[in-house]
């Protein structure tokens, strides 16, 4: 099936920038990009294990998930990311289902948007009252033995290779659904495309750092809390990616597929609040084009802007998306590019997993 416009949510926003290309092998950056993002996450609960034997309180495992449940949010350059959605798309995966592995998603025109204006001044004040809301939940915590259920719709674009000519193309929007347990060892995934329509096993010796109980056992202090990230993401951190936007997109990482306790949620804003370069953004459009304002941070190295996307009014977290916003050396694709896009449309606690919300146990 070819991807076309008229199967992406409002197209006003996502202008066409490549002609479609006939099915072809796709450049791999080797893993890298999961390796640095697992290393990285896996520093930050060590460290949480490490103070905890010294403070006396319960001890958080590192986490070693494997990469279906990883987000692809951006540690590498440009060039590197352009090519995450295929690294996504050639992954065999074992699961539920009569393939047992995943189908190719449908390709098509590389997303664009408009870029929206960035004000440095208004990112400290608007995170606040990012954090204030957050922090303002009547939602009671969660009972042992549920499971966090995340439903979004998500897109990638990159770079598509059919011999020696590469284009810009993008994933078809599509449906992700996660369960995860409390302590982040047993779980399960469906992603359209990525794995059968059953999904697939994410049950593990060792936790997914956004898992609830290791996410509760994060610091409510804004400033040692952006220490811990800083200090993981040092540990890891690819040489090529600036610190600060390394510590931001940890940040999003921990707040975006994720359940967080509202005193931890609003501490990692407000942590976010303390790192350079970060920006509010007057207009930015979810994967399924909700308008909201958002909190950025551009990376200089790969010339993209990191977007965590909120409502104007309630603000509440609506989504995510990775913009090209200035042309560099390694960065193939055009200034306007979305490189992600990503929209939670439900967030609840289940008492099974695989058991969607309002559906009986």
């Amino acid at each position: 099936m070819n991807a076309s416009p008229s199967h992406r949510p409002h197209p006003a926003e996502w202008t066409e920038t490549q002609s479609l290309l006939p099915s072809a092998e796709r450049d791999l950056p080797a893993g890298r990009h999961q390796f640095h993002k697992e290393q990285m996450m896996a520093r930050i609960h060590e460290d949480l294990r490490t103070s905890s034997r010294t403070s006396g309180t319960s001890p958080v495992a590192p986490v070693k998930r494997s990469n279906p449940f990883l987000r692809r949010a951006i540690l590498l350059p440009a060039a590197a990311f352009a090519l995450v959605g295929a690294v996504a798309g050639g992954l065999t995966l074992a699961g539920g289902g009569t393939d047992g592995g995943t189908t190719a998603l449908a390709t098509g025109p590389a997303l664009t948007t408009k870029i929206g204006a960035a004000d440095a001044k208004g990112a400290p004040q608007l995170l606040e009252r990012i954090s204030l809301a957050a922090a303002d939940t009547s939602a009671s915590a969660p009972r042992k033995g549920q499971y966090i259920y995340i439903a979004s719709k998500v897109a990638d674009s990159y770079i598509k290779v059919d011999g020696d000519r590469r284009e810009a193309v993008s994933d078809e929007l599509h449906s992700r659904q996660v369960w995860n347990s409390l302590d982040g060892r047993d779980g399960w995934l469906i992603e359209a495309g990525k794995t059968s329509d059953e999904g697939i096993t994410l049950k593990s010796d060792t936790p997914f750092s956004g898992a609830y109980d290791a996410l509760a056992a994060l610091p409510t202090d804004p400033e040692a809390l952006l220490q811990r990230i800083y200090r993981a993401s040092d540990a890891d951190r690819d040489p090529e990616v600036p610190r600060d936007q390394a510590a931001f997109v940890a940040i999003g990482d921990l707040l975006t597929e994720s359940y967080p306790p509202a005193e931890v949620g609003a501490a990692l804003y407000k942590a976010a609040a303390k790192i350079p370069g970060v920006v509010a953004v007057d207009d930015a459009v979810d994967a399924t084009g909700r308008h909201g304002v958002a909190i950025a941070r551009e990376n200089p190295v790969a010339g993209e802007r990191t977007e965590w996307i909120f409502d104007k009014k309630t603000l509440r977290f609506l989504g995510e998306r990775i913009v090209v916003v200035k042309a560099t050396p390694g960065n193939p694709l055009k200034v306007g590019t979305v490189t992600h896009t990503s929209a939670i449309t439900e967030r609840a606690v289940v008492d099974a997993g695989k058991q969607v919300p309002g559906q009986a146990s």
